[in-house]
């Protein structure tokens, strides 16, 4: 594997060179997770007029001026549904409500975004010179136990489902929740094996370990854990073991390393490891919903999350190499997502510093292509071929 033992590498900060820009700029970069469409939702009521994207967005990861200096070539922007909705209601509307904002932001910015359903589609808008966006529902209880939701979130243009997010569903166990049916149910199969026959890409980040091998054995095409740490390198709940990395490539499919600090630096983790559980305390203390937020944002103001750096996040990279290969690692930022980020992984204009590390450590050009977004694109074309085979 590339790079010196990571207990002897520089902590200094990477310093970007001309060839690494260059070479950065000519590459397909593809981001498998943003929660850009969540904040729009939630913070300006669904307004592209009051979260206007051509401007800058201080307090968000994500604008398009920052978009470009980062040379992204494809975004899967997620439409996330908390899992409060699963008590309260709504979550098929939660959803919709951010899939339509992801379409009418390709309608306003044709310029920088065009709408994307399959590989094809990501070629030909990267070429294009604009940024392939495609949709990725995080929460299986989105479709609220039913395939017909599913079959209409594919529809729309949805093209992956993350099987749920920090509680277990009706079907699926959460790695941040206590177990409720050890792993998936036998709805949970049918799930996964109508995103098969979709063309939809199944996501088991979020998914209990035993969820995650339940998928791997129904499943007949490459699977992704779209936004992940691995669980070697920092000891967090929601990271995944070097077991499951190995049938994931077994399988074809893909590891792709989220940008949290939270995932990814050791002191981090061990300061986040009970995120979830600590979010259910408070939204039981608080059940005024402007109460809970002020009781979330005192307690992480008093819990401060250490950052650690981008060579934290390439250290998680170079581990999914060092036990799956090279054509099993790729990107799954969840910008907007996190509160945290490792020092320069400050937001969407930073990818360039990523490649840049990769260089640094040895890493070939062809192997970086892959990680940056080829992989991707080979699990991808695999789903949607599986798809469109006969029967």
């Amino acid at each position: 594997m590339p790079g010196a033992d990571p207990t002897q590498r520089s902590s200094k900060p990477v310093v970007m060179t001309e060839d690494g820009a260059e070479f950065h700029r000519q590459c397909l970069v593809i981001d498998g997770h943003n929660d850009l469409a969540w904040q729009i939702y939630k913070l300006a009521g669904g307004s592209l007029d009051r979260m206007n994207l051509a401007e800058s967005q201080t307090e968000r990861h994500t604008d398009i001026v920052r978009l470009r200096r980062g040379g992204l070539g494809a975004q899967f922007w997620a439409a996330f549904v908390p899992c409060s909705a699963m008590r309260e209601g709504g979550c098929v509307r939660i959803a919709l409500e951010q899939i339509d904002i992801v379409h009418r932001m390709v309608a306003r910015w044709p310029e920088t975004f065009a709408l994307g359903r399959s590989p094809e589609d990501i070629e030909h808008i990267h070429r294009s010179g604009r940024i392939a966006s495609l949709i990725g529902i995080e929460g299986g209880h989105a479709i609220e136990n039913s395939l017909a939701v599913l079959r209409t979130f594919h529809a729309l243009g949805a093209r992956y489902m993350t099987l749920t997010h920090s509680d277990s569903t009706d079907w699926c166990d959460a790695a941040t929740d206590a177990p409720k049916h050890n792993g998936l149910t036998p709805f949970g199969r049918e799930v996964v094996a109508e995103m098969n026959r979709l063309g939809m890409i199944v996501d088991v980040a979020h998914t209990s370990v035993k969820a995650m091998h339940d998928v791997l054995d129904v499943s007949r095409v490459p699977i992704i854990n779209s936004h992940s740490g691995v669980l070697a390198l920092a000891s967090h709940p929601r990271n995944i073991p070097d077991d499951v990395i190995r049938r994931i490539a077994a399988g074809g499919g893909l590891v792709m390393v989220n940008f949290y600090s939270g995932l990814l630096y050791p002191p981090a983790a061990e300061a986040t490891a009970r995120m979830f559980d600590v979010d259910r305390e408070l939204r039981t203390r608080n059940p005024d919903p402007d109460d809970y937020a002020r009781a979330h944002d005192a307690y992480w103001t008093a819990h401060p999350v250490p950052r650690g750096t981008v060579h934290n996040l390439v250290d998680h990279i170079d581990h999914v190499v060092k036990v799956a290969g090279i054509d099993h690692v790729g990107l799954g930022s969840d910008f907007d997502g996190v509160g945290t980020t490792p020092e320069q992984v400050d937001d969407v204009s930073c990818y360039p510093f990523i490649t840049q590390a990769l260089l640094d450590r040895g890493y070939a050009k062809s192997d970086i292509r892959r990680i940056l977004g080829e992989n991707l694109m080979r699990v991808f074309r695999r789903v949607v071929g599986f798809a469109d085979s006969p029967a």
